[in-house]
């Protein structure tokens, strides 16, 4: 079982992927460790700089680019990652409607190495976290890192308020999870007809008696969506609680408490509970040196947000009773997720504080 510093690894994992496009560099430590990338893009605004984080990251562990993406694209990608990445279509044997999932099971299967991360094209690694993952794979079946926006416009601004209340009740559903190859394949995948993956991996590893790491302090960047793509997944994310009962509870009460309140001519009440959510987000935000990459400002979001989920909490609700499920690319998924074991087989989690664990 490998040693490690969380505390150390904690002050390095701010950083940016560095090491410009043909700039002088250092001889990076390659690990042995394959990165998948499931990819289907519609249009290649961001090529160019995609391109350079994938030369980048090509030096110091096998990356795997899975992409879902039109022929012409697929064909443009090809070109442009020759020699950088291995490029590769989905296996057309894989059934399902949830495309990221299929991209995944393709690039796990196809890894080379045991140690596997998972992540979403939006998502930069530094050389600290790829190597702190590396570590924690050694001790644990699943990692699950932070994600936090850099840049931070007005739409990731708001955003972080959910990822500040998720910190302080438990822990965030980032972008990318990291997994054993072996326990991927020996428990048989994941559910694609699913809409919320990366729960439903985290519970299917669970389920299977794997165990979880779980570090709040391993921070990964991750670009903002621009504002029309923000606006278009809100519904969508929101239905994602429906895979969860308390918090789909917690949103759809928060519209009858705000209606009960201003009926009743009360807005210190009002006052009072958006003081309560800003002083949970700073909970969060303070946690394990998160003040280094959440800035203060963020807190202040978490009572919008709530807001926001509180209405298309509702919204998500009527889509499923009336609709049958949200839509995802050019089909419908109805469920969220499959239901969390009720009988794990002796599933354990990892948490880290403070350069100590305990399970």
């Amino acid at each position: 079982m490998s040693s490690f510093s969380p505390t150390e690894d904690a002050r390095c994992a701010t950083r940016r992927w560095e090491v410009a496009p043909g700039g002088a560099s250092t001889s990076p430590v390659r690990l042995p460790m394959t990165y998948v990338l499931p990819l289907r893009w519609h249009t290649d605004t961001g090529l160019a700089e995609l391109t350079d984080y994938l030369r980048w990251l090509g030096d110091r562990v096998e990356v795997l680019v899975v992409d879902g993406s039109p022929p012409p694209l697929f064909a443009r990608h090809a070109e442009a990652w020759r020699g950088l990445v291995r490029h590769l279509p989905p296996d057309p044997s894989e059934r399902g409607l949830n495309g990221k999932v299929l991209g995944v099971h393709t690039g796990v299967r196809a890894a080379g190495h045991e140690h596997v991360v998972i992540a979403d094209d939006d998502v930069r690694y530094d050389e600290s976290a790829l190597s702190a993952v590396h570590r924690l794979l050694g001790r644990a079946d699943l990692v699950r890192p932070q994600n936090y926006f850099d840049p931070l416009p007005w739409h990731a601004w708001w955003d972080t308020g959910r990822t500040l209340l998720n910190r302080a009740l438990g822990a965030d559903y980032p972008g990318t999870l990291a997994v054993r190859r072996s326990t991927f394949v020996a428990m048989g995948g994941y559910d694609p007809d699913v809409l919320f993956e990366n729960l439903e991996l985290i519970r299917t590893v669970r389920g299977y008696g794997g165990t979880e790491a779980a570090p709040a302090w391993l921070y990964v960047r991750r670009l903002p969506p621009d504002a029309a793509h923000f606006r278009g997944q809100r519904v969508r994310q929101a239905y994602d609680d429906l895979a969860q009962p308390a918090r789909l509870l917690t949103s759809l009460a928060v519209l009858p408490a705000l209606v009960a309140a201003v009926a009743s001519r009360r807005p210190r009440l009002l006052v009072g509970a958006a003081a309560g959510v800003v002083a949970l987000a700073e909970t969060g935000r303070r946690r394990a040196g998160g003040t280094r990459v959440f800035p203060p400002a963020t807190a202040l979001a978490a009572p919008l947000w709530l807001l926001e989920r509180g209405v298309c909490g509702w919204l998500a609700v009527t889509r499923r009773l009336l609709l049958g499920g949200v839509r995802y690319g050019d089909t419908r998924i109805r469920r969220a997720a499959n239901p969390a074991p009720r009988n794990p087989r002796l599933p354990a989690i990892l948490h880290f504080r403070l350069g100590q664990n305990r399970r």
